[in-house]
């Protein structure tokens, strides 16, 4: 994991020389990556408005026909709780319960009034999970325990491992009776903004991964979960440096134009990109990468 956290840390450095980037830009690349983040993570809990749909709910108010109304409030509360994690993620902000009683508030607005900003009261157990959510009597000291954790970092983790072991005892504790996953992610961003970086978007594409990484950190294996997460924040990195041309020379190509270029099939390739071990991230369902990833990959190799 150290060539990718490398690899994700001198691009965020990349990043940082070229802030503050142009107004207009800015505005463009957090609109688009807010409709992205709202469609997918919506879509990983079953919402069924495509990402076209989701972008005339939100931009033109629009009800699409066939729809259920509580679909067209997800899309609009995600929105929402994104503005408000983007004006209170300031580099010193500290993380506390009444901002995560506020975004799953916002989460669940006009949907579960009465469950909305407060913890559940019972015990609920996760279709497919293979874990018991904790006892919800212990729901307020296990969340403050988290939260001190993330905000004081005993343990010196870097900024994605930290991240990554708060979103997943987030919805380990599972502290909602409904909207944990989307408030989780939500978090989880606030905290990547806070410390400068853009958004991960966890894609709808990768939910089974998603999931299965989740399960494997319930028992201490954290690495899946560490590489899609640093995939999906690796993802963003380079959405910023292509719009300011920073990545021009590295043109990201699907794996099928790239395989011809070398002696590796498209399903190595895509097996590498799976691994972490290019510099690749997914568009849609396929892996795009640069000959440059790969050329160092095969440097590596000598």
């Amino acid at each position: 994991m150290n060539k990718i956290f490398n690899r994700i840390n001198n691009k965020k450095k990349q990043l940082d020389k070229i802030r503050p980037l142009p107004k207009i830009i800015l505005k463009r690349l957090k609109s688009e990556l807010s409709l992205e983040w709202t469609y997918n993570s919506n879509a990983i809990e079953g919402n069924t408005l495509t990402l076209e749909e989701t972008r005339l709910v939100l931009e033109h108010g629009i009800t699409v026909k066939g729809k259920k109304l509580r679909e067209h409030f997800e899309a609009k509360n995600h929105d929402k709780a994104i503005l408000y994690i983007e004006e209170i993620a300031k580099p010193k902000y500290k993380l506390n319960q009444k901002d995560i009683f506020k975004v799953h508030s916002l989460v669940l607005e006009n949907i579960e009034k009465e469950f909305a900003g407060r913890y559940r009261t019972g015990q609920v157990r996760i279709l497919g999970a293979n874990f018991v959510p904790p006892n919800y009597i212990k729901i307020n000291s296990l969340i403050k325990e988290i939260v001190n954790f993330t905000n004081k970092n005993p343990e010196k983790l870097n900024v994605i491992e930290l991240i990554a072991k708060f979103h997943h005892q987030f919805v380990w504790i599972h502290p909602f009776f409904d909207g944990n996953g989307r408030t989780a992610r939500l978090l989880m961003n606030l905290l990547f903004i806070k410390y400068g970086y853009p958004p991960a978007i966890i894609l709808h594409n990768n939910r089974k991964q998603y999931y299965r990484a989740l399960n494997k950190a319930d028992s201490g294996n954290y690495k899946p979960l560490l590489l899609l997460i640093s995939q999906a924040i690796e993802r963003t990195l380079d959405i910023y440096l292509s719009s300011v041309g920073t990545l021009k020379d590295t043109e990201y190509l699907p794996l099928s134009k790239l395989a011809p270029k070398f002696s590796y099939s498209q399903e190595y390739l895509s097996l590498l990109a799976r691994q972490g071990k290019i510099d690749a991230y997914k568009e849609k369902r396929n892996w795009v990468s640069t000959e440059k990833a790969i050329n160092e990959y095969i440097k590596s190799l000598k």
